[in-house]
């Protein structure tokens, strides 16, 4: 009988993408799709917005938590984006392309569907924010989750750097859409408990001889 290794900790340990290169150029594609959506939505006289944006409460609008945070209302709106989307977005990668996927998708979802449930009535949401929300707690939260220095003391810089914008879940911007901040955030924190406890899930193969 031969002894099972320790387990593996992967994701656990890991600050920074196992192919920082590779998602790198991810994250740089992705911002450029985000760049060109936005020119085509310009140039078709904010069709594209109107069309994908999630209209709250309205059967129709349901589509909207698919398209919606590929789109945005400006081109301020985009470059206010740009910088944490690209940042939290490869930081999220800590893990591995799968688990960056099921982390954003499990955003994704979430806040679009907050939205569409308590969001404003007579008015179409758009943006990458609730994701980019969503991702920002990820990273706060997942070192706790997993008892992860090394996560922590990112979690910590962080926060120092980027803790105010959380604000942004709080009522009362006009033009702001704080349900997505919110249920991006809550997204975030929950995909944060399950990724810690699928982590910890993982184990060797047992060998016998």
């Amino acid at each position: 009988m031969v002894a099972p290794a320790p387990a593996p900790r992967r994701s656990i340990a890991r600050v920074l993408p196992p192919s920082p290169a590779a998602a790198a150029v991810t994250m740089l594609a992705f911002t450029a799709l985000l760049y060109a959506i936005e020119a085509v939505d310009q140039i078709t006289g904010d069709d594209l917005e109107r069309g994908g944006g999630i209209i709250s409460r309205h059967l129709d609008g349901l589509w909207g938590i698919l398209w919606a945070p590929l789109l945005h209302g400006s081109w301020g709106h985009l470059l206010a984006n740009t910088v944490p989307f690209l940042l939290f977005g490869f930081l999220a990668m800590a893990g591995g392309i799968r688990q960056w996927v099921a982390v954003t998708a499990t955003i994704w979802v979430v806040s679009g569907l907050g939205v569409w449930l308590v969001g404003p009535d007579n008015a179409y949401t758009v943006g990458a924010s609730g994701v980019i929300f969503g991702w920002l707690v990820f990273l706060l939260a997942r070192g706790f989750f997993a008892r992860s220095a090394r996560q922590i003391g990112l979690a910590i810089v962080l926060f120092a750097i980027w803790g105010s914008v959380l604000f942004g879940v709080i009522p009362g911007q006009p033009g702001i859409s704080w349900q997505a901040h919110l249920f991006g955030a809550l997204a975030g924190l929950l995909a944060a408990s399950l990724v810690a406890r699928a982590d910890h899930r993982v184990g060797p193969e047992p060998l016998g001889a």
